[in-house]
């Protein structure tokens, strides 16, 4: 049986017992061996850059990017991880509801330092930690923009790594648990695919907050991360008959609340798992799925689309309030997965899609 790597309990300890040419790319991209960062605000950069929509290799390292400027209510950031996330994948293929304007730089959940603010923003100076799931310029590069009421302090306590992994992952979990779902202290809560982002994410936020919490994995590994992120009973959604196994923990009564990373998959079981008024938040979906509407109608029960993009500024700030609480408390310890420089960007993005996450890809910067 492979275990948790000692840094991957560590995060969790409070549940514990040449250049290459390519069409319409106008930036130099070099190896980097040798290459300097940290460069001063002002000069270049190197970020990652999107000049046509496609496969992986599309993303681009380019070493002479200009460094941006932050405007009034904005700051820049001197990144030093970003957070690797499924959407980007999608938007970088030009498949996403929302395609971005190229050239273009993912990323949005960064950790790092402030470089510069702007005139009006009060809140934060040079040299302050802090993390955001809202850059304006993209986070696959040395520097990022971000508005100054999207950014939030990160607590000596825990890393940069973990600062890029907090982001899209709790943000969204938290979404999905209380201002979705409407979960409650005493109830059930089945987080299906546990051992991602998201997914240990919603399983330390229902914990923190009362709740019964069940979570699937799919390896080994992945079993063992679920074990400890604050689940009291963790599954192996790959076994035979897994979702009887549920069924009987749970006197046969259901699950209140599904959070779903795969629901192409899963979506047809997920209504049969459900308690009457039960409810299922998609927070996932790779392709299409058939279900049977009647298994919605004698338990009552909800399926809930959930996108991030759509909190109001009210709803971002509680959650924010929420998640910072948990960090001075000690129960939100973002969990850091596979991790690679940012010259390796299109091997995440290939990854990522593979199914079996063990905690937050991130790029270290």
């Amino acid at each position: 049986r492979l275990l948790l790597t000692e840094e991957q309990r560590r995060q969790l300890s409070p549940w514990s017992p040449s250049e290459v040419p390519l069409a319409g790319v106008t930036c130099s991209v070099r190896p980097l061996v040798g290459m300097a960062s940290g460069r001063a605000a002002g000069s270049l950069m190197r970020a990652i850059r999107v000049s046509e929509f496609g496969g992986p290799s599309v993303l681009q390292l380019c070493a002479d990017v200009p460094v941006p400027k932050p405007a009034d209510h904005q700051v820049l950031i001197r990144v030093h991880a970003c957070g690797v996330n499924p959407v980007e994948t999608y938007m970088r293929s030009g498949s996403y509801a929302r395609k971005p304007n190229l050239p273009w730089t993912p990323g949005n959940d960064v950790a790092g330092v402030i470089e510069q603010v702007g005139q009006h923003v009060t809140a934060f100076k040079k040299g302050d930690r802090v993390f955001t799931c809202g850059t304006v310029t993209g986070g696959y590069a040395e520097y990022t923009i971000a508005a100054g009421d999207t950014v939030y302090p990160l607590p000596d306590g825990l890393s940069y790594k973990q600062g890029s992994a907090i982001g899209t992952p709790y943000f969204t979990a938290y979404r999905a648990l209380l201002q979705k779902a409407h979960a409650k202290a005493g109830e059930t809560v089945l987080v299906h695919g546990a051992s991602g982002g998201v997914g240990t994410a919603a399983c330390q936020i229902a914990r923190a907050l009362g709740m019964k919490v069940l979570g699937t994995a799919g390896t080994s590994e992945g079993m063992s991360l679920v074990e400890i992120s604050g689940t009291h009973k963790a599954f192996n959604h790959r076994q035979i008959g897994y979702t009887d196994l549920i069924e009987g923990y749970t006197g046969n009564g259901g699950v209140n609340v599904i959070i779903e990373m795969l629901s192409n998959v899963n979506l047809a079981r997920d209504l049969r798992l459900l308690s009457v008024a039960g409810r299922v938040v998609i927070v996932g979906c790779r392709g299409s799925i058939e279900i049977n509407p009647r298994d919605t109608m004698a338990k009552e029960s909800s399926i809930i689309g959930i996108s991030l993009s759509s909190a109001t500024k009210t709803e971002l700030q509680e959650t924010a309030a929420a998640l910072l609480a948990g960090m001075e408390v000690g129960w939100l310890r973002p969990v850091v997965g596979s991790e690679f420089p940012l010259d390796q960007a299109a091997l995440t993005h290939e990854l990522i899609m593979q199914g079996g996450a063990l905690g937050k890809m991130i790029l270290t910067i």
